[in-house]
């Protein structure tokens, strides 16, 4: 099972933007080479897909695609990354994207 926490200044970020949008959690396979290799990355959707889950979070709600999970640890943590405008999402193994965006879609 995934669980998330955020950190208190990733949640300032994210509330300032969010709007009454879901937060996604996703994993982006386009333009990589092969749906193995991809890049983490948070989008705003309004609306969830019939494959999204509620991924257990210290704050805001994050969802993911259900088939995705394998590509991500167990725990994580969303970070701002200080002065570059976007977040890190790392587990006590890595670092899965340092300079990760938060885009709408």
């Amino acid at each position: 099972m995934v669980k998330i926490t955020i950190t208190e200044r990733a949640i300032e970020q994210i509330r300032r933007v969010r709007g009454n949008k879901h937060v996604k959690l996703t994993y982006d396979t386009d333009d990589c080479g092969c749906a193995v290799n991809g890049v983490p990355m948070l989008l705003l959707v309004n609306q969830l897909d019939e494959h999204d889950v509620e991924i257990e979070t210290n704050d805001i709600p994050i969802w993911m695609e259900k088939h995705r999970l394998i590509f991500f640890d167990e725990q994580m943590t969303i970070d701002v990354v200080d002065g570059a405008g976007c977040f890190q999402l790392k587990s006590p193994n890595q670092i899965l994207n340092a300079r990760m965006s938060l885009m709408e879609r």
